[in-house]
């Protein structure tokens, strides 16, 4: 099993063009997102978080369900739901502002165990910002790299929601020796300031850079380098993109019995070339379709 770890949240994602366009509610949260689509595509998951009690969180839980995503570890909480407001540029690409105060998901604490039968565990985006529920989720991070779990992590970087960035960007480098696998955009990778050889050598046995339309690129601890163009597609909106190249990744992992730093290290350049196509394919998917929709294996094939 695959445990995603992070919050669930509400996208107010805008109909039209313009300021005042008419907002529709859709499920979403990187860590969310991520889970669905691991769900969707055949990986057994689980996820853990703190869900609202309200009406956002019982259908962010049916949502869950109906991919197919375990849901008994998730913590239950009488505070509101927290929403993100998305604005679409002319590209496609979305941005975000938050509403997080007071908000079920912040209140998270780390769990005594999880499944017994989980490989590995799923970090990333506001969830690791929040407090007080950002170390609680640090702990849980490092509790699992402690028993050997392969630990992956998208930063997902929110800018917005970071009051300050040197001390972040000081929290992101002591997580990497708890990390097997980090993923992250080309901005992210920009606003942080480092580089995937600095941060290989701080921990993880991979890192994988997204470039948008333009594909992945992994770089690995044996000093080697290897890209995948962006699929062509008729971009509506990216939202989730990131989040399914996530999911893709440790599906595609999981297949191949690499969910351990020393599989990792032990994959060849036409194993990371096909993973780099299959998560682009997904990827390219959900940028054709409104909101966090992520395909379904069906629509993909074999990693």
């Amino acid at each position: 099993m695959i445990v995603v770890a992070g919050e669930a949240l509400i996208d107010l994602v805008p109909r039209t063009a313009g300021a005042l366009a008419e907002l529709r509610p859709a499920l979403g949260g990187g860590p969310y997102n991520t889970a669905v689509a691991l769900g969707r595509l055949g990986s057994p998951t689980a996820f853990c978080s703190r869900v609202s009690s309200d009406a956002f969180g019982e259908a962010l839980l049916d949502g869950l369900r109906e991919a197919g995503v375990e849901v008994s570890s998730v913590q239950r909480g009488s505070e509101p739901t927290t929403l993100a407001v998305a604005s679409i540029g002319v590209d496609g690409s979305a941005a975000y502002s938050f509403y997080v105060e007071g908000t079920a998901d912040r209140l998270f604490t780390a769990p005594a165990q999880l499944p017994d039968s989980a490989r590995a565990v799923s970090f990333g985006t506001c969830s690791l910002v929040l407090e007080p529920g950002a170390s609680a989720y640090e702990e849980l991070l490092r509790s699992c790299a402690a028993q050997d779990v392969f630990t992956a992590l998208d930063p997902n970087i929110r800018a917005v929601l970071i009051p300050d960035a040197d001390a972040y960007r000081a929290r992101f480098l002591s997580w990497l020796p708890s990390v097997s696998l980090l993923k992250l955009s080309e901005e992210d990778a920009r606003w942080l300031g480092g580089s995937p050889r600095e941060w290989l050598a701080a921990g993880p046995a991979a890192v994988v850079v997204t470039r948008g339309g333009d594909g992945l690129t992994v770089f690995t601890r044996d000093g080697a380098e290897h890209s995948v163009p962006g699929e062509k597609v008729d971009v509506v909106d990216t939202i989730g993109a990131g989040d399914t190249v996530n999911a893709a990744l440790l599906h595609g992992l999981s297949a191949r019995d690499a969910l351990s730093p020393a599989a990792l290290a032990a994959l060849g350049p036409d194993d990371w070339t096909d993973l780099l196509r299959f998560a682009a394919r997904a990827a390219a998917i959900t940028c054709s379709r409104a909101g966090a929709e992520p395909p379904y294996a069906a629509e993909l094939g074999a990693p």
